[in-house]
């Protein structure tokens, strides 16, 4: 498990394991937000990044009837 401490500056520093499995360059944004009292970080990435993101989706899902 990887820990990290608060600065008095209510820094942290991501620790390299991670960095590495996300590939986190500095300068790169995220979003951060509270969830169920936690803390997450989820990286931004450029559109151009997004493409194809979602291939192989399974989109035979059923559907209701049409309502009117």
């Amino acid at each position: 498990m990887n820990m990290v401490t608060i600065s008095p500056k209510y820094q942290v520093v991501i620790p390299k394991s991670i960095r590495e499995v996300l590939k986190l360059k500095p300068g790169q944004k995220v979003q951060v937000f509270v969830y169920h009292k936690r803390i997450e970080l989820i990286p931004i990435k450029a559109m151009k990044q997004m493409r194809g993101f979602i291939s192989g989706i399974d989109t035979t899902v059923e559907r209701e009837d049409k309502r009117i």
